[in-house]
């Protein structure tokens, strides 16, 4: 690839990652989504380092795209009681999709991100493999591209560390070169999600928090307000910490820290990375949320998807979210918590 598109968040990832680029030889442009009201200031923040790149710039308005395709169906998932990632879909459908598809109707190659990643070409298949620097590896949001799409992507990145990242932005004189990262869903800044959905029109669905035994302990708020792990925010004076076990919609179900932990997780909509399918059970790393840890666990092909059987019992595992399985630094593939059975 000789033309390449950058997604350009207004961030210093994106930034090098475009200056990367045009030092090795590529034709590069800089490419912003813009996708929630007061996302002008990132956009005018990745146009002005294309302006100093000397590179051409593009705007892409696709608020209501974003919309209808990520925000409400973060909502629906809420709503059927699940904790969803919203980054994975928008990578998916919108990064990886619309603003890929933008890329090659300009003429481009294909398209290059600041992810922290590497992808690699053998007999051709594409592989997905874990960062150079493990701690800002973001290979877990990326796992449900296909090999269409990871065939158009570039990641400069994949063998820096940030620190060297903000070293060389600061090297090319980059206002942005100490701006803080972005931590929170993009559209919920204050990560206030049951403010959220309010604002968005839903209503709240209202239940009793109840023990393991089914003993009533009081009204909540609205079922959608909690997540499984969530101890903070719940109301309760319980005389000793609870945590949110499970949500028997609309109740939800409160207990001790011990009754949170799981050995076996089904997982659904399962893309394949390194394989086009799974046909015998694997000896696997996984991960069950966005955090440098893996744990060892099998993984075992079904009918609907998958499942994990984890050596050792995993904490708070979250239907909605995402899990991820590896061989070695590779992805081999990834899906969709679909539940968990407490030890």
């Amino acid at each position: 690839m000789k033309k390449l598109l950058t997604a350009m968040s207004g961030g210093v990832d994106s930034a090098v990652c475009c200056a990367l680029l045009q030092q090795a030889g590529f034709e590069v442009g800089g490419g912003t989504m813009l996708l929630r009201p007061g996302g002008e200031a990132e956009a005018e923040d990745a146009r002005s380092v294309c302006e100093q790149l000397g590179v051409p710039f593009h705007l892409f308005s696709w608020q209501d795209a974003f919309r209808s395709t990520v925000e409400d169906d973060f909502c629906r998932q809420y709503c059927a009681g699940r904790t969803p990632n919203p980054c994975v879909l928008c990578n998916k459908a919108m990064k990886f999709g619309r603003f890929l598809d933008e890329a090659l109707a300009l003429g481009c190659d294909g398209m290059a991100t600041g992810h922290y990643a590497r992808i690699e070409q053998s007999d051709g298949r594409y592989f997905l493999r874990i960062a150079a620097d493990a701690a800002k590896d973001q290979t877990y949001m990326l796992y449900s591209l296909s090999q269409a799409q990871l065939s158009r992507s570039v990641f400069p990145l994949g063998d820096y560390t940030k620190a060297r990242v903000r070293e060389i932005a600061a090297e090319l004189g980059l206002h942005l070169a100490a701006k803080h990262d972005s931590q929170d869903v993009c559209f919920i800044p204050d990560g206030d999600y049951c403010a959220y959905l309010v604002r968005r029109g839903v209503s709240l669905t209202p239940g009793r928090f109840r023990t393991m035994d089914g003993a009533d302990l009081g009204p909540h708020r609205g079922a959608e307000c909690y997540t499984i792990g969530q101890r903070r925010g719940l109301g309760l004076s319980a005389g000793e910490r609870v945590y949110v076990l499970a949500k028997p919609w609309p109740d939800v179900t409160i207990g001790p820290n011990e009754a949170l932990f799981s050995r076996r997780v089904t997982v659904e909509n399962v893309n394949y990375i390194a394989v086009d399918r799974l046909d015998a059970p694997r000896r696997v790393r996984a991960k069950l949320r966005y955090t440098p840890r893996f744990a060892q666990a099998l993984l075992i092909p079904s009918e609907t998807g998958a499942e994990l059987l984890f050596d050792e019992p995993q904490r708070a595992v979250t239907p909605g979210q995402s899990a991820v399985f590896y061989e070695d630094d590779y992805v081999l593939g990834g899906g969709i918590i679909a539940g968990a059975e407490k030890d």
